[in-house]
């Protein structure tokens, strides 16, 4: 996973009923200080909240248990209906939300669309953040990279190639799943290290492929 904001302390939530009070109060309360001191501050005490439970942004996924491959995901929380549903009016809000976040709702997604899901640690994952299974007729497992970068910021050439051989070296991988906030170099579907995987072995999604894969799974769900 990699991003333009990898020293930024993740926000905090309270845990309440009211989700898109949470989701609002984050990006409103990041905007604020974006406007101020054009960077984004730390979370903001929870002293007054001590009475009740909380939980980091960070917690999209509920987690089953602990694998060797990473987090199994149980299901989705309150928390990812309501940032993609903010994320489908204003995909500006994309570019606010950390690398963990990013994963947690890329694996959430995939989560949604039926698959048996494994978000695997930052550290070590060989180039996977996201690992899914369909079991069952047609079986299939993608390895999933989630690029969390800024408008201006391709994906670059090598990342893809990275998955491309990650794919190649596991013997189960059915594909390789890049999505980004952002996008891919216009001619980078012609590369000849790249263009024999593109679409079975190797699949490239945008950012605005991404939001609309996102609002359908969220309206599936509605």
């Amino acid at each position: 996973m990699s991003d333009d904001r990898k020293d930024e302390p993740p926000p905090y939530f309270p845990m309440v009923k009211d989700g898109s009070a949470m989701a609002r109060h984050y990006f409103e309360r990041r905007a604020a200080l974006s406007s101020t001191t054009g960077v984004f501050g730390p979370p903001l005490p929870l002293s007054a909240l001590a009475s009740t439970a909380s939980i980091t942004v960070s917690s999209l996924i509920i987690p089953e248990k602990t694998t060797t491959e990473g987090i199994l995901v149980r299901s989705t929380s309150a928390i990812w209906s309501e940032i993609v549903q903010k994320l489908g009016s204003d995909w500006n809000l994309a570019f606010q939300l950390t690398p963990d976040q990013w994963e947690e709702l890329i694996a959430g997604a995939f989560h949604k669309e039926g698959y048996e899901v494994t978000k695997t640690p930052r550290s070590g994952d060989h180039g996977r953040d996201v690992i899914a299974i369909k079991h069952g007729f047609g079986c299939v497992k993608i390895l999933g990279s989630v690029k969390a970068y800024k408008p201006d910021h391709l994906v670059e050439y090598d990342a893809v190639r990275a998955l491309v051989g990650v794919v190649t070296a596991d013997q189960k991988a059915s594909k390789g799943i890049i999505t980004t906030t952002s996008d891919f170099p216009p001619l980078m579907e012609n590369d000849p290290g790249i263009a024999p995987f593109l679409p079975t072995r190797l699949e490239l999604v945008d950012g605005k492929r991404l939001q609309q894969w996102l609002n359908e799974l969220r309206n599936k769900s509605a």
